[in-house]
């Protein structure tokens, strides 16, 4: 039995999923605003001041709080059929198959968000951990859920899974946050390159 372990956003995919999902279900107010409100901690997360934690909690905040949860799962829904399958890296899509047809459990563990990432693992037939907004009374709070699960991907994927039982554990990751992933497993790629 085999573990894959596979990051989202520019390891499966050529750019942030997430950033572009947010532009476009920003209102236009939420888009005018934009640039006061997150400019400086978009600068910020460039020069490496600030934790890819911290600017995901923002613009969250920013974009979500207070909209209408089934609204925003349909654009979610539209943006997984219409623009996820253009975003995605060939090679990678090729080994997530090759994992697939050896029998291993394949899983997207991504600080990107449920909503338009359960469609796509859903139709690769893909397992997945990853953010979810927080709803009460069928709005957005623009808080996740359970926290940022970014930084805590290992201790989401010990919680899933009994790493004990794997013979294998693959992982792919492409930043600071995934390399604690990688240290988990027995094959490590980051950024395309095998690091075992």
């Amino acid at each position: 039995m085999q573990l894959a372990l596979f990051d989202f956003d520019h390891t499966i995919t050529v750019c942030d999923t997430y950033s572009r999902f947010l532009r476009r279900v920003a209102t236009p107010e939420q888009r005018a605003q934009a640039w006061w409100r997150i400019g400086p901690w978009l600068l910020a997360y460039r020069l490496k001041l600030i934790s890819a934690e911290r600017i995901r909690r923002r613009v969250t905040a920013q974009v979500f709080t207070g909209r209408h949860a089934g609204e925003v799962s349909q654009l979610a829904r539209d943006y997984a059929r219409e623009h996820l399958a253009g975003m995605m890296r060939p090679e990678m899509l090729e080994q997530i198959q090759w994992h697939k047809a050896q029998g291993h459990t394949v899983v997207v563990v991504s600080g990107s968000l449920d909503l338009y990432l359960r469609h796509w693992c859903e139709q690769m037939g893909l397992q997945m951990i990853c953010n979810t907004l927080e709803v009460q009374d069928n709005r957005l709070t623009g808080r996740y859920a359970n926290g940022d699960c970014g930084p805590r991907k290992v201790a989401l994927i010990r919680k899933r899974f009994d790493l004990g039982t794997y013979q294998r554990i693959h992982a792919y990751g492409d930043s600071r946050e995934d390399k604690p992933m990688l240290a988990l497993a027995h094959e490590r790629w980051y950024r395309g390159k095998c690091l075992t």
